[in-house]
């Protein structure tokens, strides 16, 4: 069985995230995929300021949504330039048969995603 990289899983969350904004009526401005370079989402949504989405990919199933704070101020400073909202969308993904293997291709695995963490309104 081969493992997921770092790439593949990112790249589950930001699908399981992106099917949450459509669901929610919002359209991508742009779509970034690549690791570790933000902001993953660029929304719009008439009437509404522009919302850049940051998404991370953890095995962190009990509290997926922690983030580095240091880390979000400085991009929460980026957005306030561009006049943009933040949010942040953790993505606890982890191997449904044990939650201590790792992510297997082709294999059944946990999610854990409820909504986004609104970082500026």
């Amino acid at each position: 069985m081969q493992i997921l990289t770092k790439q593949e899983l990112h790249n589950l969350a930001m699908n399981i995230v992106g099917e949450k904004l459509v669901e929610m009526g919002y359209e991508f401005q742009a779509i970034n995929s690549q690791l570790k370079r933000h902001p993953q989402f660029v929304l719009f949504k008439k009437g509404e300021p522009t919302i850049f989405v940051l998404v991370k990919a953890t095995s962190n199933l009990q509290n997926p949504n922690e983030y580095d704070v240091v880390w979000m101020e400085t991009f929460v400073s980026h957005a306030k330039q561009q006049n943009a909202k933040v949010w942040f969308a953790g993505v606890g993904i982890a191997n449904a048969e044990s939650v201590e293997n790792p992510v297997f291709k082709d294999q059944p695995y946990y999610v854990a995603f409820e909504d986004f963490v609104k970082i500026t309104s």
